[in-house]
């Protein structure tokens, strides 16, 4: 190392020996390139190894080399810098580069400051590459502006996005205000012109009693000429929108110069319509229409306008659904008002059967079923929603039985905490437990030679459906806490709202006390699937309710009755003698009056289709199940995120049809 000039050697102090060797390694060892420079020669005195290693040069290189060959583009930067560092004894600089001997630019930071040797002024430089340095440097800005390009094209996407959802409301909102043909197309397509731009916008509707389409309504706000007005007739076989309808999706033609698939495609290129975008129209699962724009130039449309035209679509098919049922409506109001409902056939009262009130075929096919099972002793499992009448189903197969005679015990398995339904079912000895003062008997024992309901089967737990078995095969059991079987002679009938074949796939419900309990299954209907039994109903809760609250109804307005038939029941007959009881207590004369105690649903007062409850919790649920990963039970699963049991979870979804798409 070369701590002075060879010539100035005896002018120099001689160091001390432990100084000269903290020198000599901080020199050696340094991650730095130091140089001890002599400016006034344009040459290097000394370099350590770092300094070789990173310009490519030996020691003996450097030392020949001038300066000028290492700094050649920036000598007047670095004679600038030197001067700085002579006239403040130090200085810093990241400005600066070195050139290595493959001629490759590296980008240094260099500290330098002023030292003696001997007479001489000199530098000693520390140099380091700051390539890495500048390279993530470089990353960071170009992410910088990647990642401001992106937001702005978010932010493009998401005002696009509030634009088109802004123009859907709008026609939400015309749908709703306008019920006439004129005012609701001209307010549609007012609000999608705020989103789409087109030169002709029309509707066709389909008549399916002549098999044609008819133009329904037409707007052109660039005054284009159209081949067809209002009323003309389009065939279904061999047109666009007859393809439209057919397939139920959208139909884009970018260019009719060289793209036509159908006759009439011809027609409207000669009228100068160059580009169209067609949708079906969709209402209560039937499809009815089109909903068509076009433009006089090509290639205006894109797939996700299609999509775009498909949700204004959705919305216009209701409202023209609405609007033709609004114009029947409109016809038949005043003698609508004046109609009453009579009931002429009577309900079936044979066998007992005065609670079952219906003359469908769905309901028939149940009483049908209780009075084949009923005289029998074998075990009946009911099916069927909550509110849809179970428990009347296991009177009457009591009551039909050669059992009536004797005890119809009730177990709702469902409301009993799990520590006590043994001892509710089976009784208990004294002491058996903590509170056990007494010797109690169970529900089988009660039901000896009668009938036992154990209503909410679903839930009983694990442990106790192998006792249960017990029961149904040997008619033998033992008391909690107590050692002697006990025999007894009980017909078991079960009821459940639950999916109990899928319990038993997921290990919540024993197989063989399935069997065992499915020898003869009763599935009694939701309301919603006998829709022809609700004006029975109805009539019978009104008479029922006006009886007791001293009131003669004897009138339901068609309008009343299309809404409670409209309805989907979620709750079932129990819901409908609530909604009707209400109904009895508001109404003032001897027509029933529904008001508002019904959940709005289907054709509103305003036209508009509404979500039902019922809608409402099966999308809720569905959203729930998806951000769960479609986990329902455990700590991570729907049933806690909706803080229900897994048990009713699963209960609602096998209700609402949810099941997870493969």
């Amino acid at each position: 190392m070369l701590m002075s000039d060879p010539t100035e050697s005896n002018k120099a102090k001689p160091a001390s020996k432990d100084s000269e060797e903290r020198s000599h390694k901080i020199f050696t060892y340094s991650n730095d390139a130091i140089f001890i420079i002599d400016p006034a020669r344009d040459r290097i005195l000394d370099v350590n190894p770092r300094a070789c290693k990173m310009l490519g040069y030996s020691r003996e290189e450097l030392l020949s080399t001038p300066i000028t060959a290492i700094h050649p583009k920036e000598m007047p930067e670095l004679l600038a810098f030197a001067q700085s560092v002579f006239d403040q004894g130090h200085g810093w600089t990241s400005e600066l580069s070195c050139m290595t001997k493959s001629g490759e630019a590296l980008p240094a930071e260099i500290s330098a400051s002023v030292v003696k040797i001997g007479d001489k002024s000199c530098l000693i430089a520390l140099v380091r590459d700051i390539t890495a340095r500048k390279r993530a440097q470089a990353a960071l800005q170009q992410y910088s502006e990647n990642l401001e390009k992106v937001v702005e094209e978010r932010t493009t996407e998401l005002r696009r996005s509030e634009e088109r959802q802004r123009a859907l409301l709008e026609i939400n909102n015309a749908i709703i205000a306008n019920l006439n043909r004129e005012s609701l197309f001209t307010a549609v397509t007012q609000a999608l012109g705020k989103i789409l731009t087109f030169d002709v916008a029309a509707i066709c509707l389909l008549d399916r009693e002549k098999g044609v389409f008819r133009l329904f309504a037409l707007e052109m706000p660039s005054l284009v000429k159209h081949p067809f007005d209002v009323g003309t007739e389009l065939e279904l076989k061999g047109s666009h929108v007859g393809w439209v309808l057919e397939h139920r999706k959208p139909l884009l033609r970018c260019d009719l110069e060289i793209e036509r698939q159908f006759p009439v495609e011809k027609d409207l290129l000669a009228a100068g319509i160059r580009s169209y975008l067609a949708v079906p129209l969709v209402a209560r699962g039937a499809g009815f229409g089109t909903l068509n724009i076009g433009r006089q130039t090509p290639n205006c449309f894109s797939d996700e306008d299609g999509v775009v035209l498909e949700e204004v679509g959705k919305q216009v098919a209701l409202a023209i659904a609405n609007m033709v049922a609004y114009e029947e409506i409109a016809q038949l109001k005043s003698q609508l008002e004046q109609e009453k409902l009579y009931l002429q056939e009577e309900i079936k009262t044979e066998h007992n059967f005065e609670e079952f009130i219906g003359q469908g075929q769905n309901i028939k096919k149940v009483l049908r079923s209780i009075e084949t099972v009923a005289p029998t002793d074998a075990s009946v499992l009911v099916l069927g929603e909550t509110g849809t009448g179970k428990e009347l189903v296991v009177r009457a197969i009591h009551n039909l039985s050669p059992r009536k005679d004797k005890a119809l015990v009730k177990v709702n398995c469902a409301a009993l905490p799990s520590g006590l339904i043994e001892s509710e079912l089976f009784g208990h000895e004294k002491g058996a437990f903590t509170g056990a003062l007494s010797r109690r008997i169970g529900r089988f024992e009660l039901a000896h030679r009668g009938t036992i309901f154990l209503d909410e089967i679903g839930d009983l737990p694990l442990e106790l459906q192998a006792k249960l078995l017990r029961v149904l095969q040997d008619g033998e059991f033992e008391r909690v806490g107590g050692t002697g079987s006990i025999k007894v002679n009980v017909r078991v009938i079960a009821a459940t709202n639950r999916d109990l074949e899928r319990s038993v796939q997921e290990n919540r419900f024993r197989q063989d006390l399935f069997y065992r309990l499915n020898v003869f299954p009763i599935r009694i209907p939701a309301l919603r699937e006998r829709k022809e039994d609700i004006p029975l109903l109805v009539k019978y809760f009104a008479v029922k309710y006006g009886k007791k609250m001293g009131r003669n109804i004897d009138t339901v307005p068609k309008k009343v009755l299309d809404s409670l038939t409209t309805y989907t029941w979620p709750g079932n007959v129990r819901e409908l003698e609530n909604v009707i009881e209400r109904s009895v207590i508001l109404s003032t004369g001897s027509q029933l009056e529904l008001a508002d105690w019904l959940p709005k649903q289907g054709i509103s007062s305003q036209g508009n289709k509404v979500p039902t409850l019922e809608e409402l919790e099966r999308q809720h649920i569905i959203e729930v199940l998806e951000m769960t990963g479609w986990r329902v039970s455990g700590e991570r699963g729907a049933a806690t995120v909706l803080d229900v049991k897994s048990t009713t979870l699963e209960s609602r979804m096998k209700k609402l049809g949810i099941v997870r798409k493969s």
